[in-house]
């Protein structure tokens, strides 16, 4: 027998993880300064966390040798307030959304249970559900990405568990209506998970909507407006009766103390907030106006930019040897090969960009 063989089939099935590259990385293969690079193709944001969350996790650094609360729950009560969603509705969870995704799944799936997925969108969702012994079936969007809400109903069947909806999608930026996610939740009896990861930037958003759906899951991350990526912190907001549940299945100190108090303090800063979202809304602008290619509306940190009748990896090929880090799009699913994903950054981020789309 192969070492290999003792890891279960469903995991090697998997395709490995695409990240988005580092700049370390560029620098070395390009011989470039890393001071001459951006990064803009993990959607994190360029302005950094909150100096508030800084001082906290600087305050909190002699007090790492003590475990943090089981379930996070200063975490919970500061979510409660920034959301206004009660707190038995609120889970926080680790390493970012993610943890909260792979927790459901194991509450969720056994093997044979079916999840429904709109693609392309984030990549995740696929990985948990085989992981766990799901089974994906995927509901290509539309040209324009939005949601083929019929198809989708269709492709739910008795095996069905969830249903995942990304909204701000991940690499489109396009949202979902509300009147499509009610109709999507009130005619099935599966749950809805709804993936709001960038809902600062949106226009909407759908937390309210727990209070009168008891299948609707709303996932959200402090990774993107807040700048806390390399903390991992997540949270999702559900039905309290998925809430008992999910917390026996859930890893206890999943959530550790430096987040716990990072969290707490970049949730307070409503003025940093506020400058990032304004930095996002304006650069989305700037962007769409002057990159000399089609760019789809976007409600999220980013715009995704359609580059056809050349490839993606062609373009970033050469953005990349400018020190420009953007996201190639082909290995999304459904995504074809002619679309980058571009964070929005700085005024002068932005610039170098246009610049080198242009160029090519």
């Amino acid at each position: 027998m192969e070492r290999s063989d003792l890891v279960k089939p469903e995991i090697r099935s998997i395709a490995p993880y695409v990240p988005g590259k580092s700049i370390e990385e560029i620098a070395k293969k390009y011989c470039l300064s890393a001071d001459s690079i951006i990064k803009l193709g993990s959607n994190e944001n360029v302005l950094g966390p909150s100096p508030k969350a800084i001082d906290a996790m600087i305050k909190h650094a002699g007090n790492v040798n003590i475990y943090p609360s089981a379930d996070a729950w200063e975490l919970v009560v500061a979510i409660s307030e920034y959301t206004g969603m009660p707190e038995n509705m609120i889970v926080a969870s680790g390493p970012g959304m993610d943890g909260l995704l792979d927790g459901l799944m194991r509450l969720l799936i056994s093997p044979g249970d079916e999840v429904v997925i709109s693609s392309p969108t984030f990549s995740y969702y696929e990985v948990s559900a085989i992981a766990n012994g799901g089974t994906p079936v995927f509901v290509r969007r539309n040209d324009d990405f939005s949601i083929d809400i019929d198809t989708l109903k269709t492709a739910i069947t008795d095996a069905t568990k969830m249903v995942f909806i990304c909204s701000p999608n991940n690499p489109s930026g396009n949202s979902i209506s509300e009147q499509e996610l009610r109709s999507i939740v009130e005619d099935v009896s599966c749950l809805v998970f709804v993936d709001e990861a960038y809902v600062e930037f949106a226009e909407q958003n759908f937390a309210s909507l727990v209070n009168d759906y008891d299948n609707l899951i709303i996932g959200r991350t402090l990774s993107k407006a807040f700048g806390l990526a390399g903390l991992r912190i997540g949270y999702g907001i559900m039905p309290a009766w998925l809430k008992v549940e999910y917390m026996k299945a859930g890893t206890p100190f999943n959530v550790s103390s430096p987040a716990i108090v990072a969290g707490v303090a970049a949730l307070s800063d409503k003025e940093h907030l506020n400058r990032s979202i304004e930095l996002v809304r304006e650069g989305r602008k700037y962007l769409a106006d002057n990159i000399p290619f089609p760019v789809y509306d976007s409600q999220a940190n980013f715009v995704l930019v359609d580059v056809s009748p050349v490839k993606a990896k062609d373009v970033c090929e050469h953005l990349l040897k400018q020190g420009i880090i953007v996201r190639d799009c082909t290995s999304f699913r459904d995504a074809g090969e002619s679309l980058i994903r571009v964070t929005i950054g700085t005024l002068e981020q932005n610039r170098k960009v246009v610049d080198g789309f242009t160029s090519f």
